[in-house]
């Protein structure tokens, strides 16, 4: 089991990383790795780790999910109105329709059969579309109209129709009718009359258990201090979160993904300092469980059902996406300010199927529900289609289609790299400015540019400063650099030839404090540079 353990992690993380490296989404790699890996041609994963392939995959989908409610923006969905709420709806709906319809002709199926494979293809995959538009709200596309954060909420709500559409339709054909239910006062319901008030219960359950939780963490964590750092923050939170998931299996009456979404979003209302804190916790936890996700996806997909159906499978999924869903996207976003581009990046942005299939698409095969078989191999055909091709689709066409605008860093997590530029001379503020820096570069995992500009210095004078920066900054990466000429001019240049985050330099140089307060080069320094500058 550690040495499949070994086996997923190294060759996933750098397939993951070969994918990157040729301009193609991470998880390519890694579902290639996954079937290489997988019982289908090498077989070395434990047969352990492939039985647990399903808790493993839930637990990447309450992180990414946890991801997504941290990144929500609650002004961006109330200026967007009812678009959101129809994103989680009419695709969906849409689209199994579609598939349905088509799955009769093609497969002759009769029409609870179609909509069971239609459920299965029609739901979003949250673990392909959840970092796609986060990394959008991080890089400014589409989010002053709130796109992204539209598409994360409808995706979420679309996912709980279907499943419990799914869950009906299993039912009925395994039992061959439709479960009455008597409620008291002898009132008798078809499960399928109840449909709506059980998709609101789920969605209202799951905000009011998400919103709950959000409370409890905030007074454990916040005003009970019973953590002491981000780590163990981020623990108990993930923690909080799958016993949400785990309890909406045990008790199917709330959406468990939907209530930790909710609970991410809620801590950004209730608690944004913590809120901060955790984005950056479940971004490290999402660095592993990314590669196990689609890992494992990979293994379990078989490729073996996918010859008699390759060609009506592709045909099936062309038509429930090009017909059913782009005719959903259209209902959803009628009536809003979205214009033509905006409304088409719904196709790369809104469209790939992963985590769902992978969990519940053979199911229909296991219970004996006839054309399972059938069912089973188009899930893994979209698997292998759309989860690649919308994950590079979202990054490749967002550009094209959306417009930039201005990132909001209280809401998601912006990747910069620090980089520092330390003006040393030989005074004595020369170990106060070094030792300033490598506090810094430490507390943002930063690195250093350590600057002199040779005037009037000997070679003595500058190998000591090389000592004295070797010793201050061992556990620093940092370069050591000499030029000649204007110290304020040469200072600003090659501040801004290795753009770096800012510039740290003492006040005074060489002058006593008694005479200046700040000296004329760090005075020149101040007033010209359009980089950030700490005096010392």
């Amino acid at each position: 089991m550690l040495a499949s353990v070994l086996w997923i992690l190294m060759m996933g993380f750098f397939a993951g990383q070969l994918a990157r490296r040729l301009v193609a989404p991470p998880l390519i790699g890694m579902i290639l790795v996954g079937i290489i890996l997988g019982p289908q041609v090498w077989n070395v994963i434990s047969s352990d780790v492939l039985g647990a392939a399903d808790e493993l995959r839930t637990l990447a989908v309450m992180i990414i999910l946890m991801k997504a409610g941290l990144g929500l923006d609650r002004e961006k969905l109330s200026q967007q109105g009812t678009v959101a709420l129809r994103l989680g709806f009419l695709p969906a709906a849409t689209e199994a329709i579609a598939i349905a319809i088509t799955a009769m002709i093609i497969f002759k199926f009769n029409f609870p059969t179609g909509l069971l494979l239609g459920c299965v293809i029609g739901a979003e995959s949250p673990a392909v579309i959840v970092p796609g538009m986060l990394r959008l709200k991080s890089l400014g596309w589409g989010v002053t109209k709130g796109i992204p954060d539209a598409i994360l909420t409808g995706s979420a709500l679309s996912d709980v129709l279907l499943l419990l559409v799914f869950s009906l339709l299993l039912s009925f054909l395994g039992d061959g009718g439709v479960e009455q239910i008597v409620l008291p006062g002898g009132f008798t319901f078809t499960a399928l009359q109840l449909l709506p008030f059980q998709i609101i219960m789920q969605i209202l359950l799951g905000v009011l258990f998400g919103y709950l939780a959000a409370r409890l963490l905030v007074s454990l964590l916040t005003k009970q201090n019973w953590t002491l750092n981000a780590v163990q923050d981020t623990v108990i939170a993930a923690s909080l979160a799958l016993f949400l998931v785990i309890s909406a299996h045990a008790l199917p009456y709330f959406s468990g993904y939907l209530a930790a979404m909710a609970m991410g979003f809620f801590l950004i209302e209730l608690d944004a300092p913590l809120a901060r804190r955790l984005r950056g916790g479940f971004d490290s936890l999402w660095i592993v469980a990314e590669i196990f996700l689609f890992v494992l996806l990979g293994a379990t997909i078989q490729l073996q059902v996918l010859e008699k159906i390759l060609l009506p499978g592709m045909i099936i999924l062309a038509i429930g996406l090009l017909i059913g869903r782009m005719l959903g996207w259209y209902l959803s976003t009628l009536g809003s300010n979205w214009n033509w581009r905006e409304r088409l990046f719904l196709l790369p942005g809104n469209s790939a199927k992963a985590t769902v299939q992978a969990a519940i698409g053979a199911i229909p095969l296991s219970q004996g529900i006839a054309g399972g078989e059938i069912i089973l191999a188009i899930a893994a055909l979209s698997i292998l289609i759309t989860a690649p091709l919308g994950a590079w689709a979202t990054m490749t066409f967002a550009p094209k289609l959306l417009t930039k605008g201005e990132v909001d860093p209280t809401k998601v997590t912006i990747a910069t790299h620090t980089l520092l530029l330390a003006a040393v001379d030989t005074s004595s503020l020369a170990t106060e400015v070094l030792t300033k820096v490598a506090d810094l570069a430490r507390r943002s995992n930063g690195e250093a540019i350590v600057l002199h500009v040779i005037n009037t210095s000997n070679q003595q004078d500058i190998q000591q400063i090389k000592e004295q920066t070797k010793q201050l900054l061992s556990d620093i990466r940092y370069e050591f650099v000499t030029v000649t000429g204007a110290v304020p001019e040469e200072i600003i240049r090659i501040a801004q030839e290795y753009c770096v985050t800012a510039i740290v330099m003492g006040k005074r140089g060489h002058q006593p404090w008694e005479k200046v307060l700040i000296g004329s080069v760090s005075q020149a320094v101040l007033e010209a540079s359009p980089i950030p500058v700490i005096l010392l």
